[in-house]
Protein backbone atom coordinates (compact mmCIF):
# COMPACT_ATOMS: atom_id res chain seq x y z
CA UNK A 1 0.00 0.00 0.00
CA UNK A 2 0.91 3.47 -0.79
CA UNK A 3 1.99 5.93 2.38
CA UNK A 4 -1.28 7.14 3.71
CA UNK A 5 -1.94 10.42 5.80
CA UNK A 6 -4.23 12.13 7.90
CA UNK A 7 -3.59 15.30 9.37
CA UNK A 8 -6.00 15.97 12.31
CA UNK A 9 -5.88 18.85 12.60
CA UNK A 10 -3.73 21.04 9.58
CA UNK A 11 -2.02 23.61 11.02
CA UNK A 12 -0.82 25.02 7.58
CA UNK A 13 -1.85 24.04 4.02
CA UNK A 14 -0.85 25.72 0.80
CA UNK A 15 0.11 25.36 -2.22
CA UNK A 16 4.07 26.13 -4.38
CA UNK A 17 5.20 25.82 -7.41
CA UNK A 18 8.56 25.09 -8.83
CA UNK A 19 9.84 26.35 -12.65
CA UNK A 20 9.06 29.16 -15.08
CA UNK A 21 5.47 29.57 -16.15
CA UNK A 22 4.23 26.96 -18.75
CA UNK A 23 6.75 24.54 -17.25
CA UNK A 24 5.64 24.77 -13.70
CA UNK A 25 5.41 22.26 -11.47
CA UNK A 26 2.46 22.50 -8.39
CA UNK A 27 2.77 20.73 -5.13
CA UNK A 28 0.39 21.01 -2.32
CA UNK A 29 1.44 20.87 1.39
CA UNK A 30 0.01 19.99 4.52
CA UNK A 31 1.16 20.57 7.87
CA UNK A 32 0.35 19.71 11.38
CA UNK A 33 2.06 19.51 14.72
CA UNK A 34 3.80 16.51 14.22
CA UNK A 35 4.82 16.26 10.40
CA UNK A 36 4.17 17.90 6.84
CA UNK A 37 3.12 16.05 3.70
CA UNK A 38 3.83 17.51 0.24
CA UNK A 39 2.13 15.89 -2.74
CA UNK A 40 3.38 16.24 -6.39
CA UNK A 41 -0.04 17.64 -8.17
CA UNK A 42 -1.18 19.41 -11.34
CA UNK A 43 -2.67 23.07 -11.77
CA UNK A 44 -6.05 21.68 -13.08
CA UNK A 45 -6.14 19.98 -9.68
CA UNK A 46 -5.68 23.22 -7.94
CA UNK A 47 -7.84 25.10 -10.11
CA UNK A 48 -10.37 22.30 -9.77
CA UNK A 49 -9.85 22.30 -5.80
CA UNK A 50 -10.26 25.89 -5.80
CA UNK A 51 -13.74 25.97 -7.37
CA UNK A 52 -14.97 22.84 -4.82
CA UNK A 53 -13.64 24.99 -1.63
CA UNK A 54 -15.49 28.42 -2.68
CA UNK A 55 -18.82 26.00 -3.85
CA UNK A 56 -18.64 24.43 -0.27
CA UNK A 57 -18.13 27.28 2.21
CA UNK A 58 -20.83 29.19 0.47
CA UNK A 59 -23.12 26.05 0.59
CA UNK A 60 -22.10 25.51 4.45
CA UNK A 61 -23.02 29.02 5.11
CA UNK A 62 -19.16 30.33 6.02
CA UNK A 63 -18.35 32.35 2.73
CA UNK A 64 -15.63 33.23 0.90
CA UNK A 65 -14.68 36.82 1.58
CA UNK A 66 -12.29 37.11 4.87
CA UNK A 67 -10.04 35.12 6.75
CA UNK A 68 -6.23 35.53 7.22
CA UNK A 69 -4.03 35.31 4.59
CA UNK A 70 -1.56 32.75 4.61
CA UNK A 71 1.86 33.73 3.76
CA UNK A 72 3.37 32.34 0.23
CA UNK A 73 5.83 29.20 1.56
CA UNK A 74 8.91 28.82 -0.94
CA UNK A 75 8.51 25.67 -2.51
CA UNK A 76 9.81 22.39 -1.39
CA UNK A 77 12.61 20.63 -3.42
CA UNK A 78 10.88 18.06 -5.91
CA UNK A 79 12.79 15.27 -3.90
CA UNK A 80 10.87 15.27 -0.61
CA UNK A 81 7.52 14.84 -2.44
CA UNK A 82 5.59 11.92 -1.21
CA UNK A 83 3.94 10.89 -4.09
CA UNK A 84 1.62 12.15 -7.20
CA UNK A 85 -2.26 12.97 -6.67
CA UNK A 86 -4.37 11.30 -9.04
CA UNK A 87 -7.37 12.90 -7.78
CA UNK A 88 -8.52 15.48 -5.03
CA UNK A 89 -11.33 15.84 -3.18
CA UNK A 90 -13.31 17.92 -0.98
CA UNK A 91 -16.18 17.42 1.86
CA UNK A 92 -17.19 18.65 5.31
CA UNK A 93 -17.91 16.60 8.40
CA UNK A 94 -20.59 18.22 10.04
CA UNK A 95 -19.85 16.77 13.82
CA UNK A 96 -16.05 18.24 13.74
CA UNK A 97 -17.15 20.86 11.59
CA UNK A 98 -14.06 21.14 9.68
CA UNK A 99 -13.77 20.65 6.05
CA UNK A 100 -11.40 17.25 4.36
CA UNK A 101 -9.43 17.50 1.23
CA UNK A 102 -8.76 14.20 -0.14
CA UNK A 103 -6.05 13.26 -1.77
CA UNK A 104 -5.50 9.88 -3.54
CA UNK A 105 -2.23 8.97 -5.30
CA UNK A 106 -1.98 8.51 -9.02
CA UNK A 107 -0.95 5.17 -8.97
CA UNK A 108 -0.21 2.09 -6.31
CA UNK A 109 3.81 1.75 -6.64
CA UNK A 110 4.90 -1.38 -8.21
CA UNK A 111 4.49 -4.86 -5.50
CA UNK A 112 1.49 -2.55 -3.45
CA UNK A 113 -2.14 -3.26 -3.70
CA UNK A 114 -3.42 0.21 -3.01
CA UNK A 115 -2.26 3.25 -3.71
CA UNK A 116 -1.62 6.41 -0.76
CA UNK A 117 -4.41 8.48 0.56
CA UNK A 118 -4.42 11.57 2.41
CA UNK A 119 -6.76 13.32 4.10
CA UNK A 120 -6.31 17.05 5.14
CA UNK A 121 -8.24 18.08 8.35
CA UNK A 122 -9.08 21.92 8.15
CA UNK A 123 -11.22 25.01 9.66
CA UNK A 124 -13.14 27.20 7.12
CA UNK A 125 -10.63 30.00 7.99
CA UNK A 126 -7.81 28.21 7.01
CA UNK A 127 -9.58 26.99 3.75
CA UNK A 128 -10.58 30.68 3.18
CA UNK A 129 -6.76 31.39 3.66
CA UNK A 130 -5.61 28.90 1.42
CA UNK A 131 -7.92 29.63 -1.65
CA UNK A 132 -6.43 33.21 -1.38
CA UNK A 133 -3.10 31.70 -1.25
CA UNK A 134 -3.30 29.18 -3.69
CA UNK A 135 -4.88 31.54 -6.14
CA UNK A 136 -1.50 33.67 -5.73
CA UNK A 137 0.38 30.84 -6.50
CA UNK A 138 -1.65 30.44 -9.88
CA UNK A 139 -1.52 33.80 -10.87
CA UNK A 140 2.05 33.66 -11.26
CA UNK A 141 1.88 32.08 -14.53
CA UNK A 142 1.86 32.66 -18.40
CA UNK A 143 -1.56 35.33 -18.83
CA UNK A 144 -5.02 34.02 -20.35
CA UNK A 145 -5.34 35.01 -23.69
CA UNK A 146 -8.47 37.99 -24.00
CA UNK A 147 -10.32 35.75 -26.81
CA UNK A 148 -9.97 31.98 -25.74
CA UNK A 149 -8.95 32.12 -22.09
CA UNK A 150 -6.16 29.63 -23.06
CA UNK A 151 -2.17 30.55 -21.62
CA UNK A 152 -0.26 32.42 -23.32
CA UNK A 153 3.07 31.71 -23.94
CA UNK A 154 6.32 33.80 -24.38
CA UNK A 155 6.56 33.11 -27.96
CA UNK A 156 2.39 33.88 -28.22
CA UNK A 157 -0.04 31.04 -28.98
CA UNK A 158 -2.24 30.21 -31.79
CA UNK A 159 -5.35 31.52 -30.43
CA UNK A 160 -8.27 28.49 -31.40
CA UNK A 161 -10.51 31.81 -31.80
CA UNK A 162 -8.73 32.88 -34.65
CA UNK A 163 -8.22 29.57 -35.66
CA UNK A 164 -4.37 29.51 -34.90
CA UNK A 165 -4.02 32.02 -38.05
CA UNK A 166 -2.70 34.96 -35.95
CA UNK A 167 -0.16 34.64 -33.39
CA UNK A 168 -1.32 36.60 -29.86
CA UNK A 169 1.41 38.24 -27.86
Amino acid sequence: MGESFDLDPVEGIGVGAIGEPGQRRFYLRASSATQTVLLECEKYHVQGLLLRIQALLEAQGFGVEGGPTLPVRPPAEPGEMSWRVGELGLGFHEAKARFVIVAREIEAPEGTPNAGIARFWASPEQLRAFTGQAQGVLAGGRPPCPRCGLPIDPSGHPCPAANGLRPVF
